[in-house]
């Protein structure tokens, strides 16, 4: 007869194989009575790991990688939706140390570059038999999630699409952060306040903020709209256009820092200071807004706190398979720093 295999220690435990491998590695993330029912089955069955099998899944980790033989050390895939956006730093070191500290390897992916090759972003984690996947941003195509939601537990960080069923989702509540912003510029005293938007459900609960705390400041306040694409480069030239009005603002609420940076410099451009002549705002709070040349308020988008409980959701998925996707979400907090202040004392 065949050795029992991590697998039939799952099965007669009632468990997943992720769980199985957690207890075997000692992990302090499970509760009693699991770790008590993996371990009764492994005295049942006479199970014994396979040490090879472990070494081989710990070290193959490429794109020539196989499915684990015998089940080796739990993977997370996570699959990042722009490794360009430096707000994932903050995330993925969240994610990671809480994944770590349970046991638990991440392989990361670049969703963006799957796209562009008309590749299916998730598919290569079911092939390399990843215990579990963690999107991060914006969701790739829905029915392809559903697909692996199927087969997997999944979790979405940082993005508010809608989810399959059972799918946790972990996000800032991106339309408070908004409102902070606005309430902010607009105790300031500016009244003609700019929203540099972007793309996506989450942008889009920023506009939604900007836009109805502009209303409740009453009529007298101008609030002006501009498309763009969430770089810097477009950033700057959203803000050439804007300045380039003669109703210009005297504040720019840019959709994330790196908008955010685009507007700074075209400000510098064309021979505006900040504060003094425009209030600049990000989003997200990034290394880049804390450099002490750049200084520029934003709001802290709780990067490393949606990432833990982003793991977390995933340990807790991996222990208790099924039921309903749960939302959470993490306050902002607004830092004031350097590129906002009252408006200049003529305007247009």
């Amino acid at each position: 007869m065949r050795p029992p295999t991590i697998r039939d220690v799952a099965d007669r435990a009632g468990v997943s194989k992720s769980l199985v491998s957690l207890v075997l590695r000692g992990s302090d993330q499970v509760r009693a009575e699991k770790r008590e029912a993996v371990l009764r089955a492994v005295r049942e069955l006479g199970y014994r790991p396979n040490e090879a099998a472990r070494s081989l899944g710990e070290r193959r980790t490429g794109p020539d990688a196989r499915p684990r033989p015998g089940g080796g050390n739990p993977m997370v895939g996570v699959l990042l939706h722009d490794l360009r956006n430096p707000w994932y730093v903050d995330l993925l070191d969240g994610l990671n140390s809480l994944l770590h500290a349970s046991g638990l390897h991440m392989l990361l992916a670049d969703a963006r570059l799957h796209r562009r090759v008309g590749q299916d972003p998730a598919g290569p984690f079911l092939d390399l038999g990843a215990d579990g996947l963690v999107v991060v941003g914006t969701l790739p195509d829905p029915a392809a999630l559903e697909t692996v939601a199927a087969r997997m537990p999944v979790v979405v960080a940082a993005a508010r699409e809608p989810v399959p069923a059972g799918v946790d989702l972990v996000a800032n509540d991106d339309e408070r952060g908004a409102r902070l912003v606005t309430e902010h510029l607009v105790g300031l005293g500016h009244r003609r306040i700019a929203h540099l938007a972007g793309y996506g459900a989450v942008a889009d609960l920023r506009r939604r903020g900007f836009e109805a705390t502009m209303r409740a400041a009453g009529p007298d306040r101008a609030a002006l709209v501009e498309a763009g694409d969430m770089t810097e480069e477009g950033g700057y030239r959203a803000t050439v256009r804007l300045l380039a009005r003669a109703d210009r603002p005297t504040a720019v609420f840019a959709v994330n820092d790196m908008t955010a940076v685009g507007v700074l410099s075209a400000a510098e451009e064309l021979g505006l200071r900040v504060p003094r002549d425009l209030s600049v705002v990000g989003y997200d709070n990034t290394g880049i807004s804390r450099l002490r040349h750049v200084w520029l308020t934003t709001v802290d988008g709780a990067g490393h706190e949606v990432g833990r409980r982003a793991a977390r959701c995933l340990l807790d998925r991996l222990e208790r398979p099924g039921g309903e996707g749960r939302l959470q979400l993490t306050p902002p907090v607004l830092e004031v720093r350097g590129t906002t202040a009252r408006p200049p004392a003529v305007t247009a």
